[in-house]
């Protein structure tokens, strides 16, 4: 852990304007069913200015900043203590059958989320029977995780309901949180909770960015990302929870460049998605956006204010921040302020999408890591330990790349 000089200030205190939030409930779902209707949350607004191309018809614009269902809303990927042993999970999968394409079954319609990748970076074994299981079990520590960066969101934020309709209008609301989100970081200098969407290796690869701030030097204007951490423990976590910590926080760093720094595959998301650009939007998501000074009828029309808006932004800081709190109290543990390296985070994207598309079998946490087991709700029924004992230690596991 190092302290920063350009660290700034603590926001508490400040007065900081009330701002449009666009929240879809249950994106995630939104975009595995053609038809549904949905509660997504929306905050009523203070006035922020909008750059020249958005000054149309503008009325008044603020934070869209989403909460989806990538974890339980607003929570880390959750620490080791947050989870226990226990039966029920689904049998182990022949260890010569031929390798699931779990992108393919689980995650073809809605993408994969950052979470997946970084769940695969853990222990790909467990994120295998996460996916057969269909969802891992939310603890009392994940809750109050989830809890806190609910207060956090509040502190910018308040919310009422807005129908969703259809998946192009869950699609739209995705893209209006990130539009306003990213005005309130250039003009505030300063975000919550934004979502962001990215062609990434070839897959649809979604996530939410817990903190975006500008550096506070005067002279760097690159955007500082940060995750924040909450702990059941008044201690910093392993060096292996820190090292998958890093890891996130290095995809959303890949996403964030790549999003701003290329044009967006627009046909490709509409035809990955069975989307209709021209599907008129609901009059709720039509309204909001007008009244943020984005008129927009339909999904086409969002995606050029949000390529617009992606044009408008710098790529991300290098230095990147994980900060770790106690859940009891919210008191700050420590900050771990590292610096990105693309050529390590980039090989372990791949070499963890090589599993989630079936290119190769699962593999066990490496031995000297396999204390994870303990705290793993799928140990009574994986086939980790049995090995070990067969093998007496000999077993090579694959354990990836390694950075610390």
């Amino acid at each position: 852990m190092t302290d920063s000089p350009s660290e700034p200030a603590p926001y508490k205190g400040r007065e900081i304007p009330i701002e449009i939030e666009i929240v879809s409930d249950d994106e995630m779902a939104l975009l595995e069913t053609a038809l549904t209707t949905a509660a997504a949350r929306v905050s009523l607004a203070g006035k922020a200015l909008l750059p020249p191309v958005f000054q149309r018809s503008a009325r008044s614009i603020g934070s869209v900043a989403a909460l989806s269902k990538r974890r339980p809303p607003g929570c880390s990927e959750p620490d080791l203590e947050d989870f226990g042993n226990r039966d029920g999970a689904p049998a182990a999968k022949d260890g010569n059958a031929a390798a699931p394409a779990f992108l393919d079954r689980f995650r073809r319609k809605k993408g994969l989320s950052v979470t997946d990748i970084t769940g695969a970076e853990w222990c790909e074994k467990q994120m295998e029977f996460v996916l057969l299981s269909g969802k891992r079990k939310t603890t009392k520590a994940m809750k109050a995780g989830s809890a806190r960066h609910e207060k956090l969101e509040q502190e910018f934020v308040q919310k009422v309901k807005v129908r969703i309709k259809s998946k192009e209008d869950g699609c739209a609301t995705r893209f209006l949180n990130f539009i306003t989100g990213a005005h309130q970081l250039l003009f505030e200098g300063f975000t919550r909770e934004l979502p962001i969407t990215c062609f990434l290796e070839d897959a649809w690869v979604k996530g939410v960015i817990d903190e975006v701030r500008m550096p506070v030097n005067g002279t760097e204007r690159n955007p500082i990302l940060v995750d924040i951490k909450t702990r059941v423990r008044n201690s910093l976590p392993s060096e292996p929870q820190r090292r998958n910590g890093r890891f996130q926080l290095m995809c959303y760093k890949h996403m964030w460049d790549k999003s701003v720094g290329e044009n967006f595959p627009t046909k490709q998301f509409f035809d990955y998605y069975n989307l209709n650009p021209y599907h008129i939007l609901s009059e709720d998501i039509r309204d909001i956006a007008a009244n943020a000074g984005l008129p927009a009828e339909n999904l086409n029309e969002i995606l050029r204010y949000y390529t617009n808006t992606c044009s408008m932004l710098p790529k991300a800081n290098d230095q990147l921040i994980l900060r770790y709190e106690l859940q009891k109290d919210h008191s700050v543990l420590g900050e771990d302020w590292f610096t990105f390296d693309p050529d390590w985070s980039l090989d372990e994207i791949r070499t963890r999408l090589e599993f989630l598309r079936g290119e190769r079998e699962a593999t066990y946490t490496p031995k000297q890591e396999r204390w994870k087991c303990s705290f793993c709700e799928f140990a009574s029924v994986c086939p980790a330990r049995a090995i070990d004992a067969a093998t007496s230690g000999s077993a090579d596991f694959h354990q990836g790349s390694t950075y610390s």
